[in-house]
């Protein structure tokens, strides 16, 4: 909320010392919101080096999103998906640039269910929230494909067990007296997103020990990130943007 918000930028600047931190909100479950972000970003700023995705919500009943979207799937995989692929214009423009996006640990137990992809027939908390983080993996995997050579990066990560607000499914609650603090869990993203140990580097998966590691098997099988992809594409009516775009650059 606003509140967090501005106490988070007030400690940002109180610790780095630049006055010029701003504090932009959107509602991650909503594209039209999302969609505004974008906009007030683009309106004020002409160069983006770094974005990171940081999401994560779980919820024991299922709901849907003001876009008829379940609201886990939507929140924690649409959302970034749609608004990294918004800002993909100004990244590219902004090049060298990072990409990074936030998984869990959960992505290993996740499988993609394309036959009941927003949980209508059946909906387990855990199932479908280690299917979002996985969803993120698949992502940033084809993400990195189609961004080869434009000079973006992108990487993905799992933070460790995080002491959040976020209320933790089982079985990872039984992890609970592992968990790192906030701080500790934000090393790798910020790692990913500053070190010049990974320059270039692009399309990998890194563990909160900031190492390079494997990903589930499903990840790396390219039929499901494409498929993945494509989906996504429409239920945030992205391929409809691109379709703009290309009829606008053609007048042009």
């Amino acid at each position: 909320d606003r509140d967090r918000g501005e106490a988070a930028r007030a400690d940002i600047e109180a610790h780095s010392g630049n006055n010029g931190v701003e504090l932009l909100l959107a509602d991650l479950s909503s594209q039209q919101s999302i969609r505004h972000l974008v906009q007030e970003f683009t309106e004020r700023h002409t160069q983006l080096h770094v974005l990171v995705n940081n999401v994560g919500v779980t919820l024991p009943k299922r709901s849907v999103t003001v876009d008829g979207l379940e609201t886990v799937f939507a929140t924690n995989h649409l959302a970034p998906f749609l608004l990294t692929n918004l800002m993909l214009p100004l990244l590219k423009a902004s090049a060298p640039a990072r990409i990074v996006t936030v998984s869990s640990a959960a992505q290993a137990q996740g499988r993609i269910n394309f036959d009941d992809l927003q949980s209508e027939q059946s909906y387990r908390e855990i199932r479908v929230y280690n299917q979002s983080k996985l969803a993120n993996v698949l992502f940033t995997y084809e993400l990195a494909r189609r961004l080869a050579d434009t000079g973006v990066t992108a990487n993905v990560l799992e933070p460790g067990f995080v002491r959040t607000n976020m209320a933790v499914p089982f079985p990872f609650s039984l992890f609970s007296p592992m968990r790192v603090s906030a701080e500790q869990g934000a090393q790798t993203a910020i790692y990913l997103a500053s070190s010049p140990d990974v320059e270039g580097v692009s399309g990998k998966f890194f563990s909160h020990k900031g190492v390079a590691t494997k990903s589930s098997k499903d990840s790396y099988d390219e039929s499901i990130t494409q498929r993945l992809w494509q989906i996504s594409a429409k239920l945030t009516q992205l391929s409809t943007d691109l379709q703009s775009s290309r009829r606008e650059a053609a007048r042009d």
